[in-house]
């Protein structure tokens, strides 16, 4: 699927202008880039959380979309129902709490869970139904190393299953290079690199891309 070209600005100062992005089926694509590079207001616009500037959508509303923020949400009832409010179906979300090892917090008010917890709660809501896109802001972010593991697997096991086309926002450059087939730079903004994550994520063209992934992870 293709997105449209998209900018969003805020007090007068543009945050995010990006050129339209094909994202393919079956494929993860990392996008990494420092804090305030604009990869979470990207998010937010192919979410359709967030408008662009002059209104509409960068994306077709025909297209199913799956998002979980950087800022995971709890309801305030258990864990369980939590994870049903998708519209997936019982079997799936005991499968997923089983799979992500929260099954003893089924009955759990999910309030009352810890970061990590709550994350991997969230995680299992998203991937309770198919879709056409799944956007995950930082989804392991707060989860100690062997849930973001288990995590990993069944993110790459969701796209593998469903055909959709992953989005992962990641500041863990590890992860990305782990999980994508294809990655985003962006910089102060603006989508200064992309194609295949082994080139873009291994042997970047551009230099400010070579300068990030040797400050946060060797490149």
């Amino acid at each position: 699927m293709k997105t449209i070209a998209c900018a969003k600005t805020f007090g007068g100062r543009t945050v995010l202008q990006a050129p339209a992005v094909e994202l393919s089926p079956g494929r993860i694509c990392a996008v990494v880039g420092a804090n305030g590079s604009g990869k979470s207001t990207f998010a937010r616009l192919l979410a359709g959380v967030l408008p662009p500037d002059g209104g509409g959508r960068t994306l077709p509303p025909s297209v199913k979309v799956g998002y979980m923020p950087q800022k995971s949400y709890a309801f305030r009832m258990t864990t369980r129902a939590n994870i049903l409010l998708s519209g997936g179906g019982p079997g799936r979300a005991e499968t997923l709490m089983e799979a992500l090892q929260i099954r003893h917090l089924a009955r759990q008010r999910a309030t009352g869970l810890s970061g990590g917890e709550t994350a991997k709660m969230a995680l299992a809501r998203v991937l309770s139904r198919p879709c056409e896109l799944l956007i995950l802001d930082e989804p392991t972010a707060s989860m100690d190393m062997e849930s973001a593991i288990l995590s990993e697997g069944l993110i790459q096991s969701y796209c593998l299953e469903t055909g959709c086309a992953v989005l992962l926002i990641t500041h863990d450059l590890q992860q990305a290079r782990r999980m994508a087939v294809d990655a985003l730079f962006f910089f102060r903004g603006q989508l200064w690199e992309q194609g295949p994550a082994e080139r873009v994520l291994f042997s970047p063209q551009q230099p400010e891309t070579h300068r990030f992934l040797e400050f946060y992870g060797g490149a």
